[in-house]
């Protein structure tokens, strides 16, 4: 298709295009690639560059509870989806990652339960799991910045997972055990672990669309035949028959078949291990929100097989369809929201989650309460009192707003970097309705913990988008990413994983670096440091590790130990009292030194009760005074023995002993000597013989590895030295915390095109564990990579960034303080690729229903939905008699959606058995088991049983309550009702009397018309849909009396406008309770109501009565004879209450108009209202925003009492009067006020009207537009864009732009008609856009937009395709040698010109035989062979999107006889040409020959029938001789021999073949040399010999 032009008619421009002006090439070809091949291109050279490059990493232990737990969620699909977006060849590839890309949003919603679950209950259960669900993100891959930091320059930041409630800094004090923090840990690295299941997102790889693409390539060929296979990375082309690549074929589709088959089935195998009772991860949270909002309960739950999930209101199944629009059920990948949209007060209950799988069944429960806001409440402007507006709506200090809705744009992916690299992750955040000068909250999470900004991590918040930006990476750093927005009382998070590689070693084959180095202990002789062994040892064991510390405010590192230490802990002595130090570590093997860590936080050498005091007390300035007191000596005390010595820590490099000071000890400090003797001996020997200690903890070195010691302290002052301490027990040295054993079972599982989950069995009887190492490999390749950099805890785990279409196998091993465990067995081999397959059989099949001729069977979804929605379900029966099942046979031919079908056309008393088999988008799987065996017989029993538990209440002398509960047998349909019959106690059966003709669905009734003193049994009797049950038993004997003493209940309002209910009951015994109830329905629970007994005397309050309060209520006093009362709240007794209370609360000013607000000429801006009357007393107040304002130069306010019209004017709007408008009256005691909310949009359409007015008349001043720039259609299908301008002049020039580009043209415009147009020819999709057209001279300005985008392109390219429609011919009748064609011909055709065709009314079915297509202008009918059947008339429908226009032709009588004649002709002649006699090749042109030697040529020829060949020499018809051999063989080779040739050989030789089709000459020259002569004789190059064909 040609580019389109743009042509400028009627109008030109008045002055030249300068500079800027583009030409419309340039600017189409912008327009065409601009966002295609630059971004595709740039997208996935940085995606193959990663993918190369990157190890294997994962998530794994990022606490992702759902969407949530501020840092843990949405890892998971960030990387999964983005990676894999498979970035395909041309435009397809890139519109498929732009699809993928889009797919993000909706999920970062569903974390924030996740994060507020953890927050709120301080998870530290490591048993816990929770699952991550993505978003969908984008396809594009983050890539880190090379940081030109040095690593001295490093800073720890905090990196272990902790919970949510914990600062980013490990501050150990003194009663915090190891235990307690092993758990905080534990808590958070579970959350941080199960917080990845991502979603799964199906995508077609680049390689199988290219083999595709040659397949088909290879099918269509008519030249030759190539087929392509690879076979150890090496391409070898052959030419094959269409048998042996049929069959080649069929073999690979078998051999693919066989090895699909062995994975199911060993997949099958492994199911059993994996199976567990279903568990809330998170259990849904209760809320309590206003009328007409929406609300949603999140849960995420465990279990295998995956549990199915039901909600419940009210322990009633929630259904979707029975209420469209109301309930919107999601539930996705272990995630699952009920979202209720406009709640109101029915929605007000309990609602329940219910779980279920083969394992078991768990519920959970969580309440809704709605509430409503007292007084009138307005969808559009919500005109309610500013004083009682429902705090929930968002209050900002700007005014309020009803909801803000938070949505993240151009969102960061999962992102992989390298130690020392600089990373930034950011988002764009939209946020509605945007009010000015209020900003969000913006907070960055880390695996749930805030991050703080520092100078390797900084936040940045533009207005519109947030980044945080790592100055220099560290694996510490790895981890998932929160972004977690605030707005009012309104948030949202999104979140995605970042991993973190190691840095390049100096020396190949050295170690990477440790992480997490962390102080475990300080005082002032030594700080014991811990940290984490790296994933990568560098390709041989880590001998160990060297700790350096450095003294805070210098450079000068130092070595800490001579001899690498194994164990992950070591205590740093020869330390100077009160200095600060930092501390990293180095990992050694046999190849040499690694790099070293971050440096961890600065560590003062302090004692913990030292650190506290000092913190605790501020520093006084220098005051340059100095004074001394005296104290009256004292006599010195010698300290007594130190208490609780123990070994804290024993290693075979050390041995940590901790003691308590002793409680004699003087009013002077002390110091500790510590001793040590060999086991069994009393010999013992002072350790610190020197310098005597400070603490009451101590680390000995140099001890015998594998000896026995025991060790005591003393304590001295300047009185002397004390008696030891009690001695120890025997310490052998050594390290007693063992390396953990080797993870078991490891199953991978498929989860994306770019994922695998893997889960293992944890280490057995592991001590203070670490995490796990996940490693990956390609089979066969023997090459290993890491998946994560940081342990992650728990059992499962998911690695990213795999190339699909791949085998791997994984292995784990544990890592505790004692080093690095053996690695697990390797994993079966596991092919990437989405985890979709077929379900698993349906079970629990029963019958619902039986009937004489049909049953209606009832079955359970799948356990195992293969990864995929179930679209329908299959049912096939089978006899059974005596005993003998018979054939399958198929109960349904179109799949059914429901758990529930009625098989008809059965036989009467006949055995039947059933089986169920589930589908999925994957196929069909595999039938169910047969079903327990059911006779098709009538059931008699279908009519619900009699009702339970009758009681009555209330018992007045006309009326009285019955109440009941309903049957326990509910018949073959639910009970839909229920019938109340009545008699007096002694009259005769004949005699019940029903109350109520038509069935109630209450299960209560109030009766009324009894007969004082009279004596009444009554019962109940349900009903279904079949019929009327069984009654219930009698309740009573009851007297119609009201005893006496009974009393009512009363309803009060007080002064301030509450409104209550209140009881008194003079009959109570000490046991005796109220119990109010709505509806005969508990209220204890309710958030409207408010109860409050004392003594013989009770009160329930309204706290907000609106029209949820609206019902029966009920005080029932227990243990009494049944006194009761209720009170009746209907709708005309609400309307008398509230406007009771109104009046009670507020006497008011008579408003006759409310407050309003119009335009006036220019933009001003007049505020309004009229009250009833005002007296010369009235005060008004005018208030914005909470405050006063006066007449200034801004407002203008006027006040005619006489009308009582009260006015404010404002010259214009600005961002800043945004907010709430209120006047405010006092009339003596009356007050009133009207309100008027202008924020969001209503005030930025009220600001932009404002505006038009003014840029209106401002616009008129100079040359403007009349009729603004509009559109039509030509006759020519052509697009004509047109405009009417108005007060120009001679300079008045006018520009024409698209999408912010100029349009160039070289016409000038005249203006004389004052019309302006642009025309555009063959008008597409590639012409959407936004165009504008701009006039101006030196008065000012004007534009006119036109935004043909959207809706409005629709509607302009159902018009273009009208006028195509017009456009189009009579169809017409063309004979081809394939059969016949109708066609027409349009101006140009658009494909969103839909064609169809129709013979005799009836729509052609398209066939190999019968196509339909388009070729340039020409829209055709093919007509294959045709035949009789085909004779009629055939109608061309083209419709426009609107407008179906029909073209006729008849294909029948002489039209088809010539039509079909031509097509006999031309198909002859086709076979003549295709079955003439032809030569194809194998003669030369020229031969060139030395004399003497012989000659051979060979000729393939063609023909059908077999042709006849001869040869010819110079013209003349050559024979075969002995000399000269000519030979035809098999009809397709011809030969030509010459023995010895000669000069006399040379000449110009000819094949000749024929047959009856045709002849065929191809011709060439024999050229015979001498060798003997001096020169090579130059033989001039004959002619190239041409084929004749006749």
């Amino acid at each position: 298709m040609p580019w389109k032009k743009y042509l400028l008619c009627q109008i030109s421009v008045a002055c030249s295009l300068q500079g800027h002006t583009m030409s419309l090439s340039l600017y189409q070809k912008q327009y065409a690639r601009s966002s295609h091949a630059q971004d595709l291109g740039t997208t996935t050279s940085q995606y193959q560059q990663e993918k190369q490059r990157s190890a294997v990493y994962t998530h794994g232990s990022a606490a992702y509870s759902s969407r949530s737990s501020a840092a843990h969620r949405q890892e998971s699909q960030a990387f999964m989806q983005s990676s894999s977006a498979s970035y395909q060849h041309g435009s397809q590839a890139y519109s498929f990652g732009a699809a993928e890309y889009s797919l993000g949003s909706e999920v970062s919603r569903k974390a924030a339960s996740a994060y507020d679950y953890g927050y709120s209950h301080r998870l530290t259960d490591s048993s816990l799991e929770l699952e991550d669900y993505s978003s969908k993100l984008s396809s594009k891959q983050k890539r880190a910045k090379q940081s030109l930091l040095s690593g001295e320059e490093k800073e720890n930041l905090p990196s272990d997972y902790m919970v949510p409630i914990l600062s980013g800094r490990q501050v150990h004090v003194a009663g915090t055990t190891d235990t307690e923090e092993e758990r905080i840990k534990e808590a958070a690295a579970y959350i941080a672990q199960k917080n990845r299941l991502a979603s799964v997102e199906e995508m077609a790889t680049s390689k199988q669309s290219a083999i595709s693409k040659q397949s088909k390539a290879s099918k269509h060929s008519v030249t030759s035949k190539r087929s392509t296979s690879t076979l150890q990375q090496e391409e070898t082309f052959e030419k094959k028959s269409r048998k042996v690549a049929i069959r080649e074929k069929a073999e690979r589709l078998s051999l693919r078949k066989t090895l699909e088959e062995t994975q199911a089935f060993q997949r099958k195998l492994n199911e059993d291990h994996l199976l567990h009772a279903p568990d809330f991860v998170i259990k849904p949270r209760s809320h309590t929100v206003w009328e007409k909002e929406n609300v949603k309960l999140y849960c995420s739950v465990s279990g295998w097989p995956e549990p199915r999930l039901t909600w419940y209101k009210n322990q009633v199944p929630i259904n979707v369809h029975a209420n469209p629009g109301k309930y919107i059920i999601e539930s996705r990948y272990g995630m699952h929201t009920l979202e209720i949209n406009a709640c109101d007060f029915e929605d007000t209950a309990q609602y329940r989650a219910s779980v279920m799988n083969v394992k078991g069944e768990l519920s959970a429960y969580a309440s809704i309460v709605v509430k409503r806001y007292k007084g009138e409440f307005d969808e559009t402007g919500f005109h309610a009192r500013a004083t009682t507006m429902p705090l929930s709506f968002a209050v900002t200090p700007y005014g309020y707003a009803s909801k803000f809705e938070i949505h993240f744009d151009d969102k960061f992916d999962v992102s992989f970097g390298r130690e020392g690299e600089t990373m930034s992750l950011g988002c764009r955040v939209v946020i509605t309705p945007e009010i000015k000068h209020f900003q969000p909250e913006i907070q960055w999470y880390r695996n749930g913990v805030p991050v703080s900004p520092s100078k390797w991590v900084k936040t940045h918040w533009s207005g519109e988008r947030a980044t945080l930006t790592f100055s220099h990476l560290n694996k510490e750093d790895e981890g998932l990413y929160t972004i977690r927005v605030r707005m009012g009382e309104y948030y949202d998070q999104y979140s995605a994983y970042v991993f973190v590689r190691d840095a390049d070693a100096e020396i190949a084959g050295a170690p990477a670096s440790p992480l997490d180095v962390t102080c475990l202990d300080a005082n002032k002789d030594y700080i014991i440091i811990t940290w984490k062994q790296p994933a990568v040892d560098g390709g041989s064991p880590i001998l160990g590790y060297f700790i350096d510390k450095c003294e805070v405010g210098t450079d000068r590192w130092s070595q800490c130990n001579d001899i690498p230490v194994k164990f992950a802990r070591f205590p740093v002595t020869g330390l100077i009292e009160g200095r600060s130090y930092i501390f990293r570590v180095r990992a050694v093997n046999k190849t040499g030194i690694g790099l070293p860590s971050r440096v961890s936080e600065p560590v003062a050498a302090l004692d913990p009760a030292e650190k506290a005091r000092l913190k605790s007390r501020p520093s006084a300035p220098w005051t340059g005074q100095i004074i001394v007191t005296e104290e009256e000596p004292t006599e010195g005390v010698v300290p007594g023995p130190p208490t609780d010595l123990s070994v804290t820590e024993a290693t075979r490099s050390y041995v940590v002993l901790s003691w308590k000071p002793p409680s004699q000890r003087g009013h002077e400090g002390i110091m500790y000597f510590v001793e040590k003797c060999d086991a069994g001996t009393e010999n013992w020997q002072r350790v610190n013989t020197e310098l005597p200690l400070k603490s009451p903890r101590f680390a000995l070195f140099d001890l015998v590895e594998g000896k026995s010691y025991r060790f005591r302290v003393r304590c001295s002052n300047s009185a002397g030295v004390g008696e030891p301490s009690e001695a120890t027990g025997v310490t052998v040295v050594g390290d007693k915390l063992d390396i953990p054993k080797a993870p078991g079972k490891i199953i991978p599982s498929r989860n994306t095109d770019t994922s695998v989950v893997v889960s293992w069995e944890e280490s057995k009887d592991a001590e203070e564990l670490v995490g796990y190492y996940i490693e990956s490999s390609v089979v066969g390749s023997g090459h290993w990579e890491p998946c994560n950099n940081n342990p992650v805890k728990g059992a499962r785990f998911t690695c990213h960034g795999l190339t699909t279409g791949q085998n791997y196998i994984f292995r784990v091993r544990a890592v505790n303080a004692a080093g690095l465990s053996e690695y697990s067995q390797d994993s079966e081999a596991i092919e990437v690729k989405a985890a979709v397959a077929a379900p698993s059989p349906p079970y629990d099949i029963t019958c619902l229903e039986s009937f004489r001729d049909s049953m209606v069977l009832g079955w359970k979804q799948p356990d195992k939905t293969g990864g995929a929605d179930i679209t329908g379900y299959y049912v096939n029966y089978r006899e059974v008699i005596d005993g003998v099942p018979g054939k399958w046979r198929e109960a349904n031919i179109k799949a059914v959606s429901d758990q529930a079908y009625k098989i008809s056309n059965l036989k009467e008393n006949m055995v039947y058995q059933f089986q169920v088999a589930a589908m999925n988008i994957a196929g069909l799987g595999v039938p169910s088991a047969a079903s327990k065996p059911f006779k098709c017989e009538e059931w008699t029993i279908a009519v619900p049983g009699p009702p339970q538990n009758l009681k009555y209440s209330e018992v007045r002398k006309t009326s009285l309550v019955l109440h009941w509960k309903p049957p326990a047998h509910s018949g073959r349909t639910p009970v839909t009702g229920y019938f109340v019959d009545m008699k007096e106690a002694g009259a005769k059966d004949d005699q019940w009397r029903g109350l109520n003709e038509a069935a109630i669905k209450n299960m209560y009734l109030k009766v009324h018309g009894l007969k004082e003193g009279a004596s009444y049994v009554f019962r109940v009797r349900a009903v279904n849909q079949v019929g009327v049950g069984k009654p219930s038993d009698l309740a009573g004997p009851v007297v119609a009396e009201t005893r006496p003493g009974t009393k009512e209940v009363v309803v009060n309002v007080d002064d301030d406008g509450v409104v209550s209910l209140n009881f008194e009951c003079d009959k109570m015994s000490p046991n005796s309770k109220f119990t109010w109830s709505k509806d005969y329905v508990p209220t204890e629970d309710s958030p409207r109501l408010e109860a409050e007994s004392k003594g013989n005397k009770t009160k329930m309050t309204f706290k907000d009565l609106g029209t949820e309060d609206l019902g029966i209520y009920t005080c029932d006093v227990s243990d009494t004879d049944g006194i009761a009362s209720s009170y009746l709240i209907d709708e005309e007794e609400l309307k008398r209450l509230l406007a009771l209370s109104e009046e009670h609360k507020f006497p008011t000013v008579p408003i006759k108009s409310a407050l309003a607000v119009e335009i006036l000429e220019k933009g001003q801006v007049r505020f309004w209202m009229q009250a009833e009357k005002l007296s010369g007393t009235t005060k008004v107040n005018f208030v914005f925003n909470e405050k006063e304002i006066f007449e200034g130069p801004k407002y203008k306010m006027h006040i005619d009492r006489n009308t009582g019209i009260i006015e404010m004017f404002m010259e214009k709007l600005q961002d800043e009067d945004e907010g709430t408008y209120t006047f405010q009256l006092q009339d003596g005691k009356a007050t009133g006020h009207s309100t008027l909310v202008l924020i969001g949009d209503v005030y930025k359409k009220l600001q932009k009207e404002a505006e038009f007015q003014r840029q209106e008349w401002i616009r008129k001043q100079g040359p403007h537009f009349a009729e603004y720039l509009s559109w039509e259609v030509t006759g020519e299908c052509n697009v004509l864009l047109k405009c009417k301008v108005a007060n120009i002049k001679k300079e008045t020039y006018i520009i024409w732009y698209k999408d912010e580009r100029e349009i160039s043209v070289d016409e000038k415009h005249d203006f004389k008609d004052g019309i302006c147009t642009l025309l555009i020819t063959e008008f597409s999709k590639k012409d959407a856009g936004i165009y504008e057209v701009i006039l101006k001279d030196d008065r000012g300005k004007d534009k006119s937009r036109l935004k043909l985008v959207d809706e409005a392109f629709k509607e302009l390219m159902s018009e273009v395709c009208r006028q195509i429609a017009l456009s189009a011919t009579d169809l017409k009748i063309q004979s081809t040698a394939e059969g016949i064609r109708l066609y027409s011909f349009v101006t140009y055709y658009l494909d969103d010109l839909k064609v169809s065709w129709s013979h005799n009314g009836t729509a052609v079915k398209y066939t190999d035989r019968v196509k339909s297509g388009v070729t340039g202008e020409q829209i055709w009918l093919q007509i294959n062979e045709p035949t009789p059947n085909d004779k009629g008339k055939y109608v061309m429908e083209l419709f426009d999107g609107k407008t179906t226009h029909q073209k006729m032709v008849d294909l029948s009588g002489q039209a088809y006889d010539e039509a079909f004649a031509e097509f006999q002709r031309l198909k002859q002649a086709a076979i003549a040409e295709k079955n003439r006699a032809r030569v194809l090749g194998g003669l030369p042109d020229v031969v060139t020959i030395q004399e003497g030697k012989a000659l051979n040529l060979t000729c393939n020829v063609w023909g059908d029938p077999a042709p006849e060949v001869s040869w010819l020499k110079n013209e003349k018809l050559l024979a075969s001789s002995d000399h000269c051999s000519l030979k035809f063989e098999a009809g397709k080779i011809a030969y030509f021999s010459v023995t010895g040739v000669s000069a006399a050989d040379s000449g110009k030789y000819s094949l000749v073949v024929k047959n009856k089709f045709g002849t065929e000459t191809s011709d060439f020259t024999v050229s015979v040399f001498i060798p003997e002569d001096e020169a090579p004789r130059a033989e001039s190059e004959a002619q190239k010999g041409n084929k004749r064909s006749k």
